[in-house]
């Protein structure tokens, strides 16, 4: 099925030929007290009776209604080398809804033999021969939503899943095969102490994944944590536990061989995940389902968040709707975007490459700003050539590790201040 090959030559630009899609999977068994995604609550009842089927009748239409999105989008003319199924809880997808869609991809746009096809699963939703079966249609990452060790947090946070069945999820991965496989952790927990925090870091390293993500909890607005907890307070752990827990991670992990290669990911040489370096790289990728969000020629259109809204917006939407965009780029928009992506990769940004495509007085602008971040410690340059006034004309600049990470919220800040006091030009 996965038969496109790669284009003869380079792409032209970042913005015209979209290579990543991702593919927005709703349906959960019910909503996490953290989370403000665009979900659709099945809860635990039975399958539709039809043998040897796992189908929800709600998810069954929701495939059709994705496929017909996905065969009424132009085509870039080239083929797709990631795709990402996130949620929600994608695991809900039986095989053959799975298969569906990568094969309505594949026929629209077509697929590299040697794509990255990631896949979230939680645990306790996916049996052996189900994931032999994503498999076998092509999946080849998966990312399981770990997010605790402990029971007592894992029902702090609402998740369905126990500490058995993570590590009976991991168990099924390895008997179906699965090479790379990542987890997800969270710290800054509710309840959450700096030992609990060393302790599900020292499991998840115990479970050997090619890769991991560790996420700071965020309180986001309408969510049930926002109603129980006010950001700073008790029972949250205090703004010093979460910087020691994040110094923690990197101390832990780096040491175990993974690279923290972005400001919450880690993974084994080799196994970075490409289809996220896209977002990190402010390059072009098509999104589709409810509450997704496309950014092709650096437009970002978002698909409603609600099921039927969702509906009627594919319903009228004209065939070839979400071709590339032909209206004008603001470059000051991009130029932040860029900045604000960029910085979260420990590999930091090509100043040559920002005075190509941004002009050379915004990268020395640029330098200008972070100057005392610099002399804190928390930016690093990497650069051989200096011009005579003192700016940096090669080389790369990133945040520090882990000093510069932890603290990218107050450098973004300043560079958003910086330049859209002044405008970006």
């Amino acid at each position: 099925m996965l038969s496109a090959q790669a284009p003869s030559g380079e792409t032209s630009h970042l913005w015209d030929h979209p290579e990543s899609a991702y593919i927005h999977i709703p349906f959960c068994r019910r909503r996490c007290y953290y989370c403000d995604f665009p979900i659709a609550v099945v809860g635990d009842k039975p399958p539709l009776p039809r043998t040897g089927s796992r189908e929800y009748g709600t998810i069954s239409h929701y495939v059709k209604i994705l496929c017909q999105e996905i065969s009424l989008t132009a085509p870039a003319g080239v083929p797709l080398s990631t795709i990402f199924f996130g949620g929600g809880t994608p695991s809900l997808l039986t095989v053959e809804q799975l298969r569906q869609i990568l094969t309505t991809l594949n026929q629209q746009f077509g697929v590299l033999e040697t794509a990255e096809i990631s896949m979230e699963v939680d645990p306790g939703t996916f049996d052996l021969e189900q994931l032999q079966g994503y498999r076998d249609a092509g999946v080849n990452r998966f990312s399981l939503g770990v997010q605790a060790f402990q029971a007592n947090l894992l029902q702090t946070c609402g998740r369905s899943h126990s500490v058995a069945d993570i590590y009976r999820a991991v168990d099924l991965m390895q008997q179906a095969g699965v090479k790379n496989f990542s987890l997800d952790l969270i710290s800054g927990l509710p309840h959450q102490t700096l030992d609990d925090w060393q302790e599900s870091l020292a499991r998840a390293i115990a479970l050997e994944p090619t890769h991991l993500s560790c996420y700071d909890l965020t309180i986001e607005a309408g969510t049930p944590f926002s109603r129980q907890y006010q950001p700073g307070a008790r029972p949250l752990p205090s703004d010093e536990t979460t910087a020691m827990m994040y110094r923690t991670a990197q101390r832990l992990l780096t040491a175990a061989g993974y690279d923290h290669y972005e400001i919450s990911n880690y993974a084994k040489p080799g196994y970075q995940c490409q289809h996220n370096r896209v977002y990190w790289k402010n390059r072009s990728f098509y999104g589709f389902g409810m509450g997704a969000t496309s950014y092709l020629q650096g437009d970002r259109v978002s698909r409603p968040r609600k099921t039927r809204e969702y509906y009627d917006w594919v319903a009228a939407m004209p065939p070839g709707d979400a071709t590339i965009a032909s209206s004008a780029i603001d470059p000051g928009v991009v130029w932040l975007d860029t900045l604000m992506v960029g910085l979260r990769l420990a590999e930091g940004l090509p100043l040559a490459e920002l005075a190509d495509r941004f002009g050379q007085a915004r990268v020395d602008r640029l330098w200008r700003c972070l100057q005392p971040y610099y002399k804190q410690g928390w930016v690093a340059l990497s650069s051989d050539v200096v011009a005579p006034e003192g700016l940096p004309t090669s080389g790369t600049i990133r945040l520090t590790d882990p000093e510069g990470f932890l603290f990218s919220n107050v450098i973004l800040v300043a560079l958003f201040e910086e330049f859209d006091r002044e405008g970006a030009s």
